[in-house]
């Protein structure tokens, strides 16, 4: 038993020590060129406060000004009025350093929420696939948009008010006890009492924001997943399903909100409360005081200005506190926020290039696995490839097939390197992909994945993804080898056809055409193409296959994975993937022979084409 509990102990992860440091810094260089407004911010909120604190002194006077001398020849209407007009001045003054603080406030924040953004933004960037997939994409975009909103209100929240705060508690409590030492004690029950009620409700608020923002990451990901979808919904008429499901997710966001901020709608009313039972028991005491000293014809006792006055320091000494433990408050509840965007910073790429060679380029298009062994997690029971033995001759065009889940994706996601095998070694041009700067690694292999992504813009930009230097003939040379040429040019702009969020203006065959030009245009030394003409008809197959035997792709290794046999039956070699392992290999006539899998998929699918 004891045993156990020092593994325990053991296993308990440790306070890093300088994480606030860390975190301090971090949040530190967001504000970059905006640093000399956030020190001008204090200055000027210092001077408005002194000039706010000016304003009862003035009013005192000219309550008791009017008090003392109305009715009477002493009466002076100029001074009053000259009392008025300072008034008057210093209000004016008050409004002209509001507006320049809160602009640089306003300057300061907004700045300091974009640098954040795109800090985010840069580091996912540099994230791994199995970095990205730790996070979820629904949780990143909340990351970036809720929670740095979030913080950049804290942020502006804390400029604006955490100095103003204790300065006017200070001087304004200062001058309270000055007016009357009596009266002030009531700031010894009136001050725990807020300093209480709002750590009290702030402490059970955090974790219900908590709460509410994983609802948030829930959320978006539904979103993103409809909208992303809006065609499959529409197409199987899931319409009525979806917005069942919105509305269900919906509701948990507004529930799991409502239960937080029900907490924090309960401070308000309770500082007004404990505000005007402040002011009536100073305006009950002050005038019971006055009344007494009248009677008893006391001079230089509490006068009407100063108990004007003394309520009006009320007012400034526990909004001011308020105003400070909000900003407390505040920083509890966005401690959530700042956790999960710090979390995104502390993330290390499980995949990095630092000691990559920069001077070191992939020289030819010849590709080797090692013994290579790969799983997506550490924790993972199995393998996702088993001792992986393969040598790819530059030039050579291998072909793929195996049934659904046999890891043909992962296995060529390792030559340009989006994962790291767990054993074993990948070699391209005849170099350790290890020993490879990312961007020339990835510039010598070119990937179609699976998966077609276009991005908002013409069709001319996109396929000059591959290569941001092609003149306008390559680029047009790059589509006319992937079939896409003769579509292009049916539209009425041509190469600058806007394709829209997600090429959602082309079909699906349209789009994995140029995503074939985008990778054509690069010139690689090994090309990957992942299932990437299953949308196509088999005539177009036909021709992309064709050109990829022509002399201009003579010098480039394919690696083609696919599900139609005809698709790669003119390969060099085929390799037949099962389970994570390499069950056959040779060309289309000699698996048909000696490997049973490969015999049965090319039977079924000869099958289906006779029952057509």
């Amino acid at each position: 038993m004891a045993k156990k509990e020092k593994e325990a102990k053991a296993k308990k992860p440790k306070r890093e020590k300088g994480a606030f440091k860390r975190g301090a810094k971090l949040f530190w260089s967001f504000l970059k060129r905006y640093r000399a407004l956030t020190f001008i911010t204090p200055v000027l909120i210092l001077l408005d406060v002194m000039i706010e604190l000016k304003l009862p002194e003035i009013m005192r006077y000219v309550t008791d000004y009017i008090m003392l001398n109305a009715g009477t020849e002493s009466f002076v209407r100029h001074d009053l009025n000259m009392l008025l007009l300072k008034m008057l001045g210093y209000t004016l003054l008050t409004l002209v350093v509001g507006y320049i603080n809160a602009r640089c406030i306003a300057i300061a924040a907004m700045g300091f929420g974009a640098n954040m953004r795109a800090a985010i933004f840069n580091k996912v960037q540099d994230l791994s696939f199995d970095n990205i997939d730790h996070f979820k994409i629904g949780s990143l975009i909340t990351r970036t948009i809720s929670d740095t909103t979030r913080i950049q209100s804290l942020f502006s929240t804390t400029l604006s008010t955490f100095l103003r705060g204790p300065i006017m508690l200070g001087v304004a409590l200062t001058k309270s006890i000055r007016i009357s030492s009596d009266m002030s004690k009531m700031f010894f029950f009136a001050v725990p009492g807020i300093v209480i009620t709002l750590g009290v409700l702030g402490a059970l608020a955090v974790p219900l924001f908590k709460l509410m923002l994983g609802k948030m990451d829930k959320f978006n990901g539904a979103l993103r997943g409809n909208i992303s979808g809006i065609r499959v919904v529409k197409s199987f008429v899931r319409e009525d399903y979806e917005r069942e499901q919105f509305e269900k997710i919906n509701t948990e966001v507004a529930v799991a909100n409502i239960r937080a901020q029900r907490l924090i709608i309960y401070i308000s009313p309770i500082i007004v409360f404990i505000m005007y039972s402040c002011s009536i028991f100073a305006l009950r005491s002050g005038s019971s005081t006055i009344i007494r000293n009248a009677i008893a014809g006391v001079e230089g006792g509490l006068t009407y200005g100063q108990l004007s006055e003394f309520t009006s320091y009320i007012s400034s000494v526990l909004s001011s506190l308020m105003v400070v433990l909000m900003v407390f408050v505040s920083l509890v509840v966005s401690r959530a926020s700042i956790t999960r965007v710090a979390e995104i910073f502390r993330e290390q790429p499980t995949i990095n290039d630092n000691d990559g060679d920069p001077a070191l380029t992939v020289k030819d298009g010849s590709v080797r696995f090692d013994h290579v062994f790969f799983k997506y997690s550490e924790e993972a029971a199995e393998d996702i490839l088993t001792d992986i033995n393969l040598a790819v001759g530059s030039g050579e065009m291998l072909g793929i097939i195996g049934a659904t889940g046999s890891a043909k994706s992962t296995l060529v996601s390792l030559i340009p390197r989006l994962y790291d095998t767990t054993q074993g070694t990948v070699y391209v041009g005849g170099e350790d992909v290890k020993k490879y700067k990312f961007k020339n690694l990835r510039d010598g292999v070119s990937v179609v994945l699976q998966q077609t992504m276009l991005f908002s813009g013409t069709i001319k930009e996109n396929i000059r993804w591959g290569d941001p230097d092609a003149t306008d003939e390559q680029i047009k040379e790059a589509a006319r080898a992937a079939q896409a040429h003769d579509f292009i040019m049916e539209k009425e702009n041509g190469y600058d056809t806007e394709l829209g969020q997600g090429g959602n203006t082309v079909s699906g065959g349209q789009r994995q055409r140029l995503c074939l030009a985008r990778a054509f245009v690069k010139k690689p030394k090994v090309l990957i193409l992942d299932d990437t003409t299953s949308v196509v008809d088999t005539e177009t197959d036909a021709k992309i296959r064709a050109v990829l035997r022509t002399d201009a792709f003579a010098g480039i290794t394919k690696i083609i994975i696919a599900q139609r046999i005809t698709s790669i039956m003119d390969a060099d070699r085929i390799i037949v993937m099962d389970n994570g392992e390499i069950n056959g290999m040779g060309t289309h006539e000699e698996l048909l022979q000696s490997n049973e899998i490969y015999h049965e998929i090319f039977v079924s699918q000869q099958e289906g084409v006779l029952a057509q």
